[in-house]
């Protein structure tokens, strides 16, 4: 049996929606989007690095509001943040909540075949994290036998850890809504590992007072991409447009470099 986390409501309330504005250029989108001028983007704002509020609480930072603010000013668009919980993100975008999702969202082809998605933007791979000096000494996740492992729910660490359950892997899997909450247990020591995504655990590990420390790193196998309601073909074809211009002047690299510490992660995913 799977044990979830217990997240407070209030917290909850907070996630499941919320919208923020960000600067733009002011022409119009020709009924391209679901607001004249505007693209509004799904987005589950607590995945560091990649998006996730500032000190103030209420500002979205990371790689993907920052792509996004690159990709409508390309497109000439404002664009709005609608802050959504992660297992009810697809259905909003089906539902016509918000024009696409720009959130961390692997490439899969049950994904594909549910909806549409632009070309690849980062790649990306699976981590295990621990604490340092741990007495834990898995050094890949065939090795998580009996241990209690984190990792956020409905997410590709998700699918990974329960496919490796089916293979025949014991082991008691924690599920959280936030992969910030399964740093916080495993620093608190209620966890003994963490499976996540590797654009994550690198941020979490690269503070010099960082307690986590990444044993190993899968693949580079993942790529993400912009998820829109299937069908929504020419708002796709904008999208790719508008990423392959960034791509093209730079701008990806530099906000890959901004976030990451100088890390290019993003030239692979159009190799």
């Amino acid at each position: 049996m799977k044990i979830k986390a217990i997240v407070l409501a209030a917290i909850a309330a907070l996630v499941l929606s919320g919208a923020v504005y960000a600067g733009g250029g002011s022409q119009s989108s020709g009924g391209l989007t679901l607001e004249k001028g505007t693209l509004t983007v799904g987005m589950e704002i607590g995945y560091p690095p990649m998006e996730y509020y500032a000190d103030d609480g209420k500002t979205p930072i990371g790689f993907d509001v920052s792509m996004a603010k690159a990709l409508a000013a390309k497109m000439g668009l404002k664009v709005k943040f609608v802050d959504t919980a992660w297992d009810g993100i697809f259905a909003g975008v089906d539902t016509s909540k918000y024009d696409c999702i720009m959130s961390s969202v692997t490439i899969t082809d049950a994904r594909k075949a549910a909806h549409n998605f632009t070309k690849p933007y980062v790649g990306n791979a699976m981590a295990l994290v621990l604490l340092k000096n741990s007495a834990i000494k898995a050094k890949n996740p065939s090795e998580l036998v009996g241990l209690g492992v984190a990792y956020q729910e409905e997410t590709t660490a998700d699918f990974y850890m329960t496919d490796l359950a089916a293979k025949g892997l014991r082991f008691t899997p924690y599920e959280y809504d936030k992969v910030m909450y399964c740093f916080d247990e495993l620093k608190l020591g209620r966890v003994d590992a963490i499976v996540t995504d590797s654009l994550v655990a690198v941020d979490y590990v690269a503070p010099a007072d960082s307690p986590f420390e990444i044993v190993w790193q899968g693949p580079a196998d993942e790529v993400f991409g912009i998820c829109l309601k299937k069908g929504n073909d020419a708002l796709t074809a904008e999208l790719d447009k508008a990423l392959d211009a960034l791509f093209a002047d730079g701008t990806m690299l530099k906000i890959s470099k901004e976030i990451f510490g100088g890390v290019d992660m993003v030239s692979a995913a159009r190799n």
